[in-house]
Formats: structure tokens, C-alpha cells, sequence
């Protein structure tokens, strides 16, 4: 694990997974029936390989086993790439579940 990893577990009990082509990090919800996944960052030179699929799907694997029933994820459309991330949401298999002026907010029961 690294220093990065530690630093966030301690300042705020977020979850970080990392490998060689990326991290992902996210929190539990709602007594543990969600989760949410805060940010995937896939290097470049690794993305359309199925990596930021890969990353969520060892995420649902850790909820399943505390007992939640739903994944959360989130796309600020002003930030870039914005739309890269929505395309991966929604290819993730995730459907919009409420949006606000720049916040867009996405489930899918686990």
C-alpha cells in the first residue's frame, strides 16, 4: 500500500485499491448498504483494456462481503473529461439516478 493510501485511510477511513495501472478509491454509505466509488484513475497507456471495470469490480466484490446492495458513483460534467467518465458509468452498466446543477449522480444494484 502506499503512503497516499495510508494518508487517505487515516484523514478520512476512504477505501484505496492500487495496481500497476492505476487506483481507485471510495467509501461506504448509509450503514454500509452503499458504496461509493470517489475516483478510478487509469494511466493512459491502460484504459480500453477493461482496467477501470476491473478496479470496480474488486470494489463490489469488498461491498458484497459487509452487505451492501448498491454502488454509487458520480460525473461533475464541468470537470475534463467529463464525458469519458459517463461513458464508463454508463458502460459499467450504471443508470442515472439524480442530478443537481453540476453534479451527476449514478447507481446500480449489486
Amino acid at each position: 500500500m502506499s503512503m497516499y493510501a495510508d494518508y487517505l485511510r487515516e484523514k478520512s477511513n476512504d477505501q484505496i485499491i492500487e495496481n500497476e495501472h492505476g487506483f481507485a478509491s471510495y467509501r461506504y454509505l448509509n450503514d454500509g448498504k452503499s458504496v461509493y466509488i470517489i475516483d478510478i484513475y487509469i494511466l493512459s497507456s491502460a484504459r480500453k483494456h477493461g482496467s477501470a471495470s476491473a478496479m470496480a469490480d474488486l470494489i463490489v466484490g469488498e461491498a458484497k462481503k459487509i452487505g451492501c446492495s448498491e454502488l454509487l458513483g458520480t460525473v461533475v460534467p464541468s470537470s475534463k473529461n467529463s464525458t469519458d467518465s459517463l461513458r464508463v458509468l454508463l458502460g459499467y452498466g450504471m443508470s442515472l439516478y439524480s442530478s443537481s446543477q453540476d453534479l451527476i449522480l449514478f447507481r446500480k444494484d449489486i
